[in-house]
């Protein structure tokens, strides 16, 4: 034993005093997760240093060291005045995000087309609409108007036309009207019709372009300049390119604009959520990030009353769109990131600001917790590089990644079906969204019983099977349920709908647990980074769920469906949970204990030692992760020992 002990204070600086002390084994009773396996062992050598010892007493201490952000923010009120002010202030952004992100669905509502026919007015002035249109207008075998088609004009009088009847066709040369249609929309304020509907799909792609640059660009911003300047960035984007839609005078200006407004909401989704993560402990920073989805759901809602009672495309980004000039307040009462203050350095500022959210509080920092706060050893500069060549980043970031994926896809699939139902525009908007609030609710419930890691498998798993069930439903108007009788075919959509609504209120669940997890996950030093990285998978699962949607092979969406969400699920068992644990700053402390236990327990390469059988027994009870080294190691383990480590 004596040789262990050597060889642990040889590793990290806390084993040398650990093992002078001689009232270690007092000092274990306190630890109530290694109490259970250590009694026996404590009882034959009371006063010796075990391997069990040293884990316990170096995860206390790193702990300890690591969480001294969680302390000085107890000192400065855990849910304080500024707290809730800070939690308050992503309502209003929250809100108008939804609004500019789903605003494309009312402003493209589908409309019918007729040639503009105004020529025969020439020669009767005095004409109808449905006269000048049954003289005008070519008609199908069911006796409706054709939409993109006309008949010539001619050199006659008006009684010649209606005596002898026009008969040759062209396509509209003088644009088009909407005789049908009391609202304006994109559709006609542009004619996006006969031949033009392709572009309702390059929109889409604008988007989606937005989002992936947003989420590279915003998420590396963030890292480096800190998330008080990237909220603000994206605040002003959301002024210009959302509020600034209302003014565009073509509709490749549109595009330009959508472009820009999903670059901002993504950037203000990744710097908010990293900024209430550092700023809030314990179950406040999980209740922080839920209240500020909910008020997503209040957006989207918002914006389908707006929609319904507004007349004008335009009119809807305006009045919508007004509350945006309440952000330029943002730039004076919006705080940094006292952690992402110290990984860069600047001690003085987080000290600041730190001491002014205190005062905010009414609330005094004991100066000697705040002298407690100093900059690491060594300020290390971090980069995108880092998420390829630190092994355990590069596997949160994939696993993360993939659940992503799996979520953006299944999220796109679903509303893909309803869409596909023919249901009512508004309603598959109210229904979601009202179902959407008590989702993030019940995000509260889940977390505080099965915590991130099984909460985030528990709401994948029952999404995928409500999204799996969704595609093997037949729906449409032109699937399998037509040749069915109609009261089974009723019932089958209506079946359809609950499913999918059902599911959708899973998925978002989902959501904003896999935000919660992902974040925390992260180190400080690269965590809005990594968020983007995450963005950009979910983008992906997005992308080839409308690449899938149009291809009309029916095993293919639901083979997708069922492989990336098993693929998700298995990896998302192999990461920690992070509920109750300090937040990585760097990646020194990434994970935390995870170097330094494992070398003192054998498993790193470049230490030659045993790991005892006492050392796995304490591993499991730490529920301390085993990142294998690359490369053969030799250990004196049984084969079962092997197992349970790998």
């Amino acid at each position: 034993m004596s040789e262990v002990v050597s060889v642990e204070a040889e590793l990290h600086p806390f084993f040398e005093q650990m093992a002078k002390e001689n009232n270690s084994m007092a000092e274990l009773k306190s630890q109530h997760n290694f109490r259970s396996f250590n009694q026996h062992e404590a009882a034959e050598r009371p006063r010796s240093l075990s391997l069990e010892v040293l884990l316990c007493r170096l995860r206390a201490i790193e702990a300890k060291k690591d969480d001294k952000f969680a302390n000085i923010l107890n000192a400065v009120g855990e849910f304080g005045t500024f707290q809730r002010r800070l939690v308050a202030l992503t309502f209003i952004p929250s809100i108008l995000s939804a609004f500019f992100l789903l605003a494309d669905i009312f402003v493209f509502t589908p409309q019918k087309p007729y040639c503009n026919t105004s020529w025969i007015l020439a020669v009767g002035p005095n004409l109808s609409e449905a006269e000048q249109m049954n003289l005008t207008l070519p008609r199908e075998s069911n006796g409706s108007f054709l939409t993109c088609l006309m008949y010539v004009p001619v050199d006659w009088d008006l009684d010649s036309i209606i005596q002898f009847g026009l008969n040759h066709t062209d396509t509209c040369q003088d644009g088009w009207i909407y005789p049908e249609v009391k609202k304006r929309s994109l559709i006609n304020e542009f004619d996006l019709v006969c031949g033009k509907e392709a572009n309702m799909g390059i929109v889409q792609i604008m988007f989606l372009a937005g989002f992936l640059t947003g989420s590279l660009i915003f998420g590396f911003i963030s890292d480096k300049l800190g998330r008080y300047p990237t909220i603000l960035l994206s605040l002003l984007g959301l002024i210009i390119f959302g509020f600034g839609t209302a003014f565009v005078s073509s509709f490749h200006q549109y595009l330009f604009f959508r472009f820009g407004v999903s670059q901002a909401v993504i950037g203000y989704v990744i710097s908010s959520v990293s900024l209430a993560t550092e700023w809030l402990v314990g179950v406040h920073r999980a209740h922080a990030i839920i209240l500020e989805h909910s008020f997503f759901a209040v957006g989207a809602m918002f914006l389908t009353g707006l929609a319904h009672s507004l007349p004008h495309w335009r009119l809807l980004y305006l009045v919508g769109g007004a509350p945006v000039f309440f952000f330029i307040s943002y730039i004076w009462i919006l705080p940094e990131s006292p952690r992402w203050l110290m990984t860069k350095g600047k001690l003085y500022e987080a000290k600041q600001v730190l001491c002014y959210a205190a005062d905010v509080n009414k609330k005094t920092i004991p100066l000697n917790l705040l002298d407690k706060l100093q900059l690491p050893r060594k300020v290390t500069s971090s980069s995108i590089l880092d998420f390829r060549n630190d092994r355990h980043l590069r596997k949160v970031t994939l696993v993360m990644c993939s659940v992503g994926f799996a979520v953006g896809y299944n999220c796109h699939m679903l509303s893909f079906r309803i869409r596909k139902l023919g249901v009512n525009i508004y309603f598959t908007q109210v229904i979601p969204r009202l179902m959407e609030l008590p989702a993030r609710l019940c995000c509260v419930f889940l977390l505080e019983q099965f915590k991130r890691k099984q909460s985030l498998s528990l709401t994948l798993f029952q999404g995928t099977l409500m999204c799996f069930l969704s595609l093997i439903l037949p729906s449409g108007t032109d699937g399998p349920q037509l040749r069915w009788p109609p009261c089974l075919a009723t019932e089958l959509k209506f079946l359809s709908v609950l499913i999918i609504v059902l599911g959708g209120f899973i998925l978002v669940a989902s959501v904003t647990v896999f935000l919660i997890y992902t974040a925390e996950l992260l180190p400080t030093v690269l965590r809005t980074t990594g968020l983007g990285l995450v963005f950009l998978a979910w983008a992906a699962g997005y992308i080839l769920s409308l690449m899938i949607s149009s291809q009309g092979i029916p095993i293919l969406p639901i083979f997708l469906c069922c492989t990336s969400s098993i693929v998700a699920l298995t990896l998302c068992s192999k990461l920690p949970e992070t509920q109750g644990h300090p937040l990585p700053e760097s990646l020194e402390h990434f994970p935390p204990l995870t170097r330094y236990v494992w070398e003192a327990s054998g498993l790193w390469p470049q230490r030659g030692l045993v790991l005892k059988p006492v050392a796995v027994r304490a591993c499991q009870a730490l529920s301390i992760p085993a990142p294998l080294p690359e490369g053969p190691v030799t250990l004196g383990l049984s084969p079962q020992q092997s197992r349970q480590l790998s």
